[in-house]
């Protein structure tokens, strides 16, 4: 889901506002959004191709403030708030969240439920992106050692 699908989204459901973890757990309903970022990652894959990816970033606390309920309002407006350092309403969503380890989950959908607008957040995965270079697939006889990644 890009900014502007979550946007769009948001000012169509304003009020309450629910996220769940891709094991059908829930963030608990009192998270505060304590940034929004762009977040660009520039690198080179194990073929030698340099890539980057860029994302919105959504950092996601939880407070000892049990009464806290951020609505689908309020995120729209911190998230418009960082327009400027977006540079883009196309950017994919990502939701950072500690559960023991800081990981960050892809927003995949939405839906509107009786309680407001839940978020499924989803799983991201690491991946050979030089698959055609590295020989992934083949037997080890196949595989380049010029290319560095065998």
């Amino acid at each position: 889901m890009t900014v502007a699908e979550l946007l769009s989204l948001l000012d169509s459901h304003p009020g309450g506002l629910h996220l769940m973890l891709p094991d059908g757990d829930f963030v608990p309903p009192h998270f505060h959004i304590t940034e929004v970022g762009r977040v660009q990652k520039d690198f080179i894959d194990c073929g030698g191709t340099v890539r980057n990816s860029t994302a919105c970033v959504l950092q996601v606390w939880v407070a000892d403030d049990t009464d806290h309920r951020l609505e689908a309002a309020k995120l729209a407006k911190i998230i418009r708030l960082a327009t400027p350092l977006l540079k883009s309403s196309d950017l994919p969503v990502e939701v950072e969240y500690e559960t023991g380890l800081v990981s960050q989950y892809p927003l995949t959908a939405a839906e509107v439920t009786p309680a407001g607008l839940l978020l499924h957040l989803g799983t991201k995965h690491t991946d050979c992106l030089a698959k055609d270079r590295c020989g992934v697939g083949q037997s080890a006889s196949g595989c380049d050692p010029a290319a560095g990644c065998c």
